[in-house]
């Protein structure tokens, strides 16, 4: 193994360490030195069911000893079919349909060109500090940080943006607003993009890299009403806030509403690389056959067979249940902290998405004590990621089996760093 790990990496990519495991499993890294590192970033919200979950590897194992790939077009690989099945006991009951791919943006990507099929209309509305993707759709509706588009203009057009209801940002409470968020979004409508032109809404109904902020209840249920009262389709991105994240399967179950369609990957593979979309029956059916697709969408047959071991791990073992009450705990904990450190401005989050927001006397976003209590983490083995447009937001992210003595050694490296930083 090369001494610089770098050298033949492309530079483009950041990297929170340099460590290099050899081995994963549950909630830990080990190095070829035998350290051991606490994972509380699941690889940003993917190995929801651990690292290595015997059962998921199980289930590769086995596929791959059966059929590697098949592609979709031309035969119909009977795991694809599965994990289908299996994906519709999970899903509202009119959402019946699924469409596979291999990453979040592909699927967000597949959201929008099967909204403007069956709509007959071409924009999208998307919201502040939203993350959708790195493809050049996917660029144009994400907002969270300019480098996600930096030098990459011009974009496609039809893209509208609107105020996401950030509460502690605006330093309002939830019900101030969504009356706020939803007036804007009536005056965007009126001003620049008409119902009659408006294809769908994408939304993340937990924001994701624009700081962990869940939508409040009646945000969602009354721009679920709004898209509804004016043919829009409503489209939640599950992308990183799916598969039991947020202690429901789904985060949009938190607002007891359905969306026309959900974006799924990360949590969906345990790992393994996929993604797919999911509509009603007679939505999908106005996509044109062949105006979509992709070589390995539905036909990597061991990534199905990863994605519906994970469904089935999460189901059997209690994993979203789980994620309830170790989020509770988390919460609870670090809001304990919070009460001996008002460096830290916020605590919020659904279930294991849960987010510590640092900010100055004067309420100004504090990237560097943000930056420096990762740093104080890390060299404790602690891997935590920061988040937010202004960098100044701590997100925390473990597996959803983790347990309650794991969660208290995380809160107690935290706390530890919290006060080297502030001492």
């Amino acid at each position: 193994m090369t001494s610089d790990p770098l050298k033949h990496l492309a530079p483009v990519w950041t990297h929170l360490t340099r460590v290099q495991p050899v081995r994963a499993e549950e909630i830990y890294f080990y190095d070829a030195e035998g350290n051991r590192y606490i994972d509380f970033t699941s690889g940003i919200g993917v190995t929801n069911t651990g690292h290595c979950h015997p059962k998921v590897v199980r289930a590769i194992q086995d596929q791959a000893e059966k059929m590697i790939f098949g592609q979709i077009n031309i035969v119909i690989p009977p795991v694809t079919v599965a994990l289908a099945e299996a994906l519709n006991e999970v899903t509202p009951p009119a959402i019946d349909t699924f469409f596979f791919s291999n990453s979040g943006a592909e699927a967000v990507e597949a959201s929008v060109k099967l909204a403007r099929h069956a709509t007959g209309k071409r924009n999208i509305i998307v919201f502040q500090g939203s993350f959708h993707g790195r493809t050049a759709q996917t660029m144009a509706m994400t907002t969270s940080k300019y480098i996600y588009r930096h030098k990459y203009q011009p974009l496609p057009a039809g893209v509208f943006v609107a105020p996401y209801p950030y509460s502690y940002y605006y330093g309002w409470d939830d019900d101030r607003t969504t009356d706020f968020c939803m007036k804007e979004l009536h005056r965007l409508v009126k001003s620049q993009t008409p119902p009659e032109e408006t294809a769908a809404v994408v939304i993340e109904p937990v924001l994701g890299e624009g700081g962990y902020v869940p939508a409040p209840p009646r945000f969602l249920r009354e721009l679920r009403q709004f898209c509804a009262d004016n043919d829009i389709l409503f489209v939640a991105d599950e992308v990183q806030s799916g598969f039991g994240r947020t202690g429901k399967f789904f985060a949009f179950e938190h607002s007891d509403i359905e969306p026309d369609i959900i974006v799924m990957a990360k949590g969906l593979g345990s790992g393994m690389p996929i993604s797919g979309i999911a509509s009603r029956r007679e939505l999908m059916e106005k996509w044109a056959v062949g105006a979509h697709g992709g070589t390995y969408g539905g036909g990597a047959a061991v990534s199905a067979a990863a994605a519906l071991a994970t469904v089935q791990v999460i189901r059997e073992e209690g994993l979203v249940e789980n994620a309830a009450r170790m989020g509770e705990r988390l919460r609870s904990g670090l809001k304990r902290i919070q009460e001996k450190h008002p460096v830290i401005g916020d605590v919020r989050g659904l279930g294991l998405m849960v987010a510590t927001e640092f900010t100055r006397e004067d309420g100004s976003p504090d990237k560097e004590t943000a930056v420096a209590v990762q740093r104080a983490c890390l060299k404790r083995n602690l891997l935590i990621l920061t988040c937010g447009t202004f960098g100044n937001v701590i997100r925390w992210i473990p597996p959803l089996i983790v347990k309650a003595e794991q969660v208290d050694e995380a809160l107690s490296i935290f706390e530890e760093a919290v006060e080297e930083v502030t001492a």
